[in-house]
């Protein structure tokens, strides 16, 4: 989106949970205002009705710390706000350097925000959403990671009680994150209980839930008769099976709550223009393809480059030099899901693609430890993804194969 050559107001917006500070400068007087406005949908669309009368419905600036949140989401449907979303710590230093000792004060932080507007805006960017598709999409797959996490955490959780006091479920289900180990445990959440059954009802448990393979059957029904209590104190067995209990809920709430989630991707993803570029990626799958394509978007103007995607993402290292030296860093401000995203995929990749694996290997050989190596091999992947996106073209490993050998690339060799 082209910023308008005119405004007739600029706007600094300060935003909190409860209210929300402003500083208003009169592009035709050059006045300031200071405002505040409760935190309320009635008092925002009061105060933009209000903009769009005194401004005869002209644009208007407005400069605030976010890209998403309620503020942003409430003022997108006024279209005669331009919005300028602003990294918090681009204010927080931009705050600093007339306050030295970094009070901080949010009307004060107002006026740094049309500070920046007024005086820095060409080094500002409007904020453009993507389609309502994109958007949607983005925001599904940003929760189910997060849904993810807490499958995880419920996990260690439930692995760390078991070890006190009924270890054997570990040995018989190496993975606690599945229907059938939440079943067992809601039946069976101690060893003596589990004892008292008969062989035919284990049986018919396991085979319910699709467990059918007659040496793995054999193999738990074994150790189920075998085993030996790790504890017999009744007040471990009594207060670990109540809290068993209530992380095995939580862990099943959390197992249908994914599902509900993947199938609403899904859908989603079936009917986007742009959903078959990412999932020929090798490796990508349903959910990293999903989360490729929201982090990329929609919008083919975003990204001018891929090494301002790159730069954006957080993936491509900072170089900084004082003096005679000279060092390289991790990127510490960055948006974290995006180049998670890109992060989580490259690892995945490696058992898919010939020459990411070879590259992770080589970088292995060098000494770099395993997450260095990953994000070593992002920084490639995002430059073939921005291209294919750029272009609208599906990845094609034995295309990119034959590319490598042409440039005589080493990857190819160790590949091949």
């Amino acid at each position: 989106m082209e910023q308008p050559a005119h405004f007739a107001a600029y706007i600094g917006l300060d935003w909190s949970d409860a209210k929300h500070d402003l500083c208003l400068v009169d592009a035709a007087t050059g006045s300031r205002e200071r405002a505040v406005i409760k935190q309320t949908p009635e008092a925002l669309n009061e105060w933009a009705r209000s903009l769009r009368t005194r401004f005869r419905g002209e644009h208007v600036a407005v400069c605030l710390e976010q890209s998403r949140g309620p503020v942003i989401y409430a003022l997108m449907k006024y279209d005669f706000l331009v919005l300028y979303p602003v990294n918090p710590k681009t204010l927080a230093r931009f705050r600093e350097a007339f306050t030295p000792s970094r009070a901080k004060d949010d009307p004060q932080d107002a006026e740094y925000l049309v500070e920046l507007l007024l005086h820095h805006r060409e080094r500002l960017r409007t904020w453009v959403p993507d389609d309502e598709q994109t958007r949607t999409l983005q925001l599904l797959v940003e929760h189910r990671r997060r849904l993810v996490g807490d499958q995880t955490r419920i996990s260690n959780r439930l692995t760390s009680l078991l070890k006190g006091y009924f270890p054997q479920v570990l040995q018989w289900f190496p993975d606690m994150r599945t229907e059938m180990v939440c079943d067992f445990l809601l039946r069976w959440p101690e060893l003596s209980a589990l004892k008292r059954v008969r062989r035919e009802a284990l049986l018919k448990f396991f085979r319910a839930h699709n467990s059918v393979r007659r040496d793995t059957l054999e193999t738990r029904l074994r150790a189920i008769k075998g085993a030996t209590p790790l504890v017999t104190d009744r007040a471990v067995i009594t207060s670990s099976v109540l809290m068993v209990k209530a992380l095995v809920a939580q862990m099943r709430t959390t197992l249908a709550a994914v599902r509900d989630f993947d199938s609403q991707i899904a859908e989603l993803c079936q009917v986007h223009e742009d959903f078959d570029l990412f999932v020929s990626l090798p490796g990508a799958g349903r959910v990293y393809a999903s989360r490729l394509l929201a982090a990329m978007g929609a919008n083919r103007e975003r990204w001018q480059s891929a090494d301002e995607l790159l730069r954006f993402s957080g993936v491509a290292p900072v170089i900084e030099r004082s003096g005679k030296s000279s060092w390289t860093r991790w990127r510490y401000f960055c948006p974290k899901f995006f180049r998670q995203s890109f992060v989580e995929y490259a690892g995945e990749s490696v058992r898919h693609s010939e020459w990411a694996k070879a590259f992770y290997l080589s970088q292995k050989a060098k000494g770099k430890s395993h997450q260095a190596a990953v994000r070593a091999l992002a920084y490639k992947w995002i430059r073939i993804i921005w291209k294919c996106w750029r272009t609208r073209t599906k990845y094609d490993e034995a295309r990119y194969l034959e590319c490598l050998r042409k440039k005589g690339s080493a990857l190819v060799s160790t590949a091949v």
